[in-house]
C-alpha cells in the first residue's frame, strides 16, 4: 500500500479506476459545482438485519411501553413488541410507521437529538455486537475524505428521518446538519411559559424522501446539482440518474451487497417503491460504477468507524 494512497480499502480494478478518474477530472470543475451526495442506509452504514432508525424506534417504543403499559395494547405497538409479522403485514407499513412517529411527537428538536445520540452510544448492532457508530463502511469514509480533499461539499440524502440522520452525521461522516436531506417531520411553534418552542408533530412534511422526491429535495434543500452520488437501492435510482447526467465530469456509484462473509449478501430493494428491474442490472446497463463489497473492498467495516 502506497503511503499516499487515499483509498487504501479499495482494491485495484475497474471500480477504483472509475472513482480515481472522477477525482482527477473533478479538478477541472468549478469549485461551486463540486457537490457530492450519499445515500445513508446500505451506502454509508449497514442496514441489516434492520434499519438503524427502526431499531431506535423500537427502543423508544419499548421504553415508552414500560412507563405507560397501556401503549402495549394498541394494535400497531402490540404487533411490534411481539414481533408479530403477520399482524404487521395486515396493519400495513404506513400505519405502523405513523404510529412509531407518534412516539416522538411533542419533543423539541434538541430533546429528540439527545435521544438519538444516547441510543447510538448505548445500543448495539444485533449481529456485530458493536455500537451502531461502528457499522460505518470504511471505504466510504475514505471516499468522503478524498472528495473533501478535492474541495467537495458533501451531503447525505436519505430516505430516513432528517432529524435522526442530522443527529449522527456530524460525528460519523463529518457532514453538518444543514447538509442532510431526508424525510421531514412537521413542527409546531408554541409558547411555553412565555418562551417560544418548536415541537415535533406526528405528521410527515411532504413526500417520503425516496425515488423521484430525492432529486427534487436536493434542489429544494441544497440548491446545487451533485456531480457525484452514491446509493444502493431503487430508492436512489433517480438521484443516480440525475447525477450521472450532470456532465462529463460526473459519477454515479452503486454499492452492491454481495459479501455474505463480512457483511450480508442481498439484493437491495426500496421498501416504498415497486421495482421491475434489479438496481444492479440498471447500474450496469446505465454504465454506472458498481462497487462489489466482496471484490472491490479489502475492508468493509473498519477502524475508521466511530
Amino acid at each position: 500500500m502506497a503511503a499516499d494512497d487515499v483509498l487504501p480499502s479499495w482494491r485495484t480494478g475497474a471500480t477504483r479506476d472509475a472513482v480515481e478518474g472522477f477525482l482527477e477530472a473533478a479538478s477541472t470543475v468549478p469549485a461551486e459545482r463540486r457537490v457530492a451526495v450519499f445515500d445513508n442506509d446500505g451506502t454509508l452504514w449497514c442496514e441489516k438485519p434492520r434499519y438503524v432508525q427502526e431499531d431506535f424506534l423500537l427502543h423508544e417504543l419499548s421504553t415508552a411501553a414500560k412507563a405507560r403499559p397501556e401503549l402495549a395494547q394498541r394494535p400497531e405497538y402490540r404487533a411490534l413488541l411481539h414481533g408479530d409479522q403477520a399482524a404487521l403485514a395486515e396493519l400495513g407499513l404506513q400505519r405502523v410507521a405513523a404510529a412509531l412517529i407518534e412516539l416522538s411527537a411533542g419533543l423539541t428538536p434538541e430533546e429528540f437529538a439527545h435521544r438519538v445520540t444516547h441510543f447510538m452510544k448505548t445500543g448495539r448492532h444485533p449481529d456485530y455486537n458493536v455500537p451502531y457508530g461502528q457499522i460505518v463502511y470504511q471505504p466510504m469514509l475514505e471516499l468522503m475524505d478524498a472528495l473533501r480533499a478535492k474541495g467537495f461539499t458533501i451531503g447525505v440524502v436519505t430516505g430516513g428521518g432528517t432529524e435522526f440522520v442530522r443527529a449522527v452525521a456530524p460525528n460519523l461522516y463529518g457532514v453538518p446538519p444543514e447538509l442532510v436531506v431526508g424525510t421531514l417531520i412537521e413542527y409546531a411553534y408554541q409558547l411555553r411559559d412565555g418562551a417560544p418552542v418548536l415541537l415535533r408533530t406526528a405528521k410527515v412534511h411532504g413526500q417520503l424522501n425516496e425515488g423521484k422526491p430525492k432529486v427534487s429535495h436536493i434542489q429544494a434543500q441544497l440548491g446545487r446539482r451533485p456531480i457525484f452520488a452514491a446509493g444502493n437501492s431503487a430508492g436512489d435510482r433517480e438521484m443516480l440518474e440525475y447525477t450521472a447526467d450532470a456532465g462529463p465530469a460526473s459519477l454515479a456509484l452503486l454499492i452492491n451487497h454481495d459479501d455474505h462473509d463480512r457483511e450480508y449478501a442481498y439484493q437491495s430493494r426500496s421498501v416504498t417503491l415497486d421495482e421491475t428491474e434489479s438496481i444492479v442490472d440498471v447500474a450496469r446497463r446505465e454504465g454506472w460504477a458498481v462497487a462489489s463489497m466482496r471484490n472491490d473492498w479489502t475492508t468493509v467495516i473498519g477502524p475508521g468507524s466511530h
